[in-house]
């Protein structure tokens, strides 16, 4: 059966309306999308948050996210509405693995995200590095703007670890950001082959749901009518 409805849930240090370019071009095709805000105090607040909205779809559902946001797909979708995952530039941790275990070794010369020392439990990027870590194919003004209204990332939700990761169980495809700073590409690769995901790789920042929401909302379709 064909999924007619989509769920977008976003990352550490952005929020939902980052998801709008790609809201737009799937309702254009006349698919059910609603997006999760996640709190990301908790990788467990964060999948319950994903479950309400799963709770609220009619019907099969594509469960999409992006960067921490895969995370909260594996844990959150073993939902029964859930038919299909997809991860962009995203991580994909398997049963016991957390956002910091994932990241706890970076491959040699890969890049490091400025990610500033944790204050009161939350961390920020720095926002003089942000755009060329985080949004390095965007125009800068919109980079700044997502430098100047980060939210601010738990560390818990960096700690959680999944329970019974979904990829196991659903379905999943993986679109990699080849041009990645703060998910180095062989990671996001290494994720999804682990995953049996179908892959897809575009050229892209880690806002490449942003900048190319065309190549996000294809791959989502193909999900939806696997």
């Amino acid at each position: 059966m064909t999924a007619r409805n989509v769920v977008l849930v976003h990352g550490g240090f952005v929020d939902g309306s980052g998801w709008q370019r790609v809201y737009h071009l799937l309702r254009q095709d006349d698919y059910n999308v609603a997006i999760v805000q996640n709190p990301t105090f908790s990788l467990d607040g964060d999948a319950t948050a994903t479950r309400q909205i799963l709770d609220q779809q009619d019907g099969p559902t594509v469960l999409v996210g992006h960067s921490y946001g895969g995370a909260v797909i594996s844990e959150a979708g073993t939902h029964p509405a859930v038919s299909a995952l997809v991860y962009v530039a995203a991580f994909a941790p398997d049963k016991g693995e957390s956002v910091n275990t994932l990241i706890a070794d970076p491959p040699p010369g890969a890049p490091v995200p400025p990610i500033l020392p944790p204050r009161d439990g939350f961390l920020f990027l720095d926002r003089d590095k942000f755009a060329a870590s985080f949004a390095g194919d965007l125009p800068l003004d919109e980079a700044h703007f997502m430098a100047d209204s980060q939210v601010p990332w738990g560390v818990d939700a960096l700690a959680g670890t999944v329970s019974e990761p979904a990829w196991r169980s659903k379905p999943s495809w993986y679109l990699v950001a080849a041009d990645d700073h703060m998910i180095p590409p062989p990671a996001q690769r290494a994720m999804a082959e682990r995953a049996g995901a179908a892959v897809t790789e575009t050229p892209g920042s880690h806002s490449v749901y942003l900048s190319q929401p065309q190549a996000v909302a294809n791959l989502i379709k193909q999900a939806a009518s696997h």
